[in-house]
């Protein structure tokens, strides 16, 4: 569950993390990037980490609707004695905003290719 629950909020966080990625990836993994000397993934890894620390405390950082969907599925099936609701009218968060993220930072860098 997210520590703030404010849906627009919330959407709005989750889709610039997520820009942020795949533009940032996208970047790295340029042939012409000045990066191709084996530090992509490290600079991809201080990618991760700096949207975390920057953009992960409202949402608990599902900028990959696998980080969110997976564990709701896990603890809505597993019998885990008193337990809670696994909070299924916000699942769609997590989904739907990394999606709208991702394609908009896609189409940001194709067009400024």
């Amino acid at each position: 569950m997210p520590a703030i629950r404010h849906t627009a909020a919330n959407i709005a966080t989750e889709a610039v993390g997520t820009f942020v990625l795949v533009f940032g990836c996208l970047a790295f993994g340029a042939n012409n990037a000045p990066t191709q000397t084996g530090l992509t993934s490290l600079l991809v890894g201080f990618l991760v980490w700096a949207i975390s620390l920057s953009l992960g405390g409202p949402t608990g950082y599902a900028i990959n609707p696998a980080r969110d969907l997976a564990r709701r599925i896990a603890h809505a099936i597993l019998p885990i004695p008193g337990k809670g609701n696994s909070g299924w009218s916000y699942a769609w968060v997590p989904i739907v905003a990394p999606l709208i993220g991702g394609i908009l930072g896609a189409a940001a860098y194709v067009k400024l290719l």
